[in-house]
């Protein structure tokens, strides 16, 4: 049965106009849902019981289970369990922009990077659109707080969901809904370059982050599988496409492994790479996990790092650090929760 949280507004409008109902009524949905946040389809009190019943009939209302919640200074780390037991994860990060949530798209991932722990679990399914969002309804109503970011950087490579994904944003973008602003929603991909074209076609004006974690295709292949699909002439041709047609800036992610792509020859090259480019670089700290060899580069080091890139004339900031005391890495605390429970 289809969970009503995965129904855009205009799939609910076609679904009672097919009742023989006016589609005023999946406005009335919309609100009782993600504005009054009621858990039950008898709550919605001017519905209208047949209507109800039919709601009843044919989707579920259930929320995400809470397995476990992990705190630690402005970073809440949250592990869900699925209806078919599998289980995904959601950070929530309070910047001094406002409260960021980074969720999941998929349980466990293809994409094959060497530095992820969702990696070490292969792909197991896509998650629906009502699994995205969700996440975020969990999360507010756990934490009691309006969350007002959203990044798909969690589990799972969302240009691998695409459809899913792009449902998803529809649906908390919807006024009578979440409301979440455009510019408030950010896609991360690992470079999967003809979604990265298709997407470039996508009206609304959500913000594209690319990781890139390397200068080169010699250090991006050897930590990065998908970069041997998708070398980075082909990505970098792709971003300034993407980047033409729609007038957005881009965001390269680059997560700093120690001895590994964090030399100052490396940010030369990086600043090479990327001049011209209407974007700016995120450096990333690492977050170490047990099951993977690769180190944090030290702090001295990402500022020489940064301010290599500085000096080269590329934007750039250091994203804060966050989680490592609350498994925050991608995949980890499922990791250690199945760990604990075998």
């Amino acid at each position: 049965m289809k969970n009503i949280y995965g129904m855009k507004i205009s799939d609910l409008e076609t679904y009672f106009i097919e009742k023989g109902e006016g589609k005023f009524k999946a406005t009335q949905v919309f609100e009782w849902l993600y504005k009054k946040r009621v858990s039950s389809f008898d709550d919605m009190k001017n519905v209208g019981k047949k209507n109800i019943e039919c709601l009843k009939n044919d989707f579920s209302i259930e929320p995400l289970e809470i397995i476990t919640c992990k705190k630690g200074k402005d970073v809440a780390k949250y592990l869900f369990r699925l209806y078919d037991d599998n289980k995904i994860e959601a950070v929530l990060m309070n910047h001094d922009y406002g409260n960021s949530l980074c969720i999941s798209t998929q349980v466990g991932c293809n994409m094959g990077c060497h530095f992820c722990e969702s990696g070490r679990l292969k792909k197991v399914r896509n998650l629906e659109s009502s699994e995205m969002v969700r996440q975020i309804l969990a999360v507010e109503e756990d934490m009691n707080l309006r969350i007002s970011h959203i990044v798909l950087m969690g589990i799972g490579e969302p240009f691998d969901n695409y459809d899913n994904v792009i449902s998803f944003v529809d649906i908390i973008n919807t006024p009578k809904g979440i409301d979440l602003g455009s510019r408030h929603i950010t896609i991360s991909t690992s470079g999967i370059v003809p979604k990265i074209e298709k997407f470039a076609d996508y009206e609304k004006q959500v913000n594209l982050a690319i990781s890139l974690h390397a200068p080169n295709n010699k250090i991006r292949s050897s930590i990065m599988e998908i970069n041997k699909a998708y070398p980075i002439e082909k990505l970098i041709d792709a971003v300034k496409k993407y980047i033409e047609k729609t007038n957005r800036r881009v965001t390269f992610e680059y997560i700093m492994l120690k001895d590994v792509n964090d030399s100052i020859e490396c940010a030369i090259e990086l600043s090479n790479l990327l001049r011209g480019i209407n974007c700016y670089v995120n450096l990333i700290p690492y977050n170490e996990t047990s099951h993977i060899e690769y180190r944090k580069t030290d702090r001295e080091q990402i500022m020489k790092f940064y301010d290599t890139l500085k000096k080269h004339g590329i934007n750039v900031t250091v994203r804060k650090e966050f989680g490592s005391k609350v498994k925050a890495a991608c995949g980890q605390l499922r990791s250690h929760y199945e760990e604990e429970t075998v």
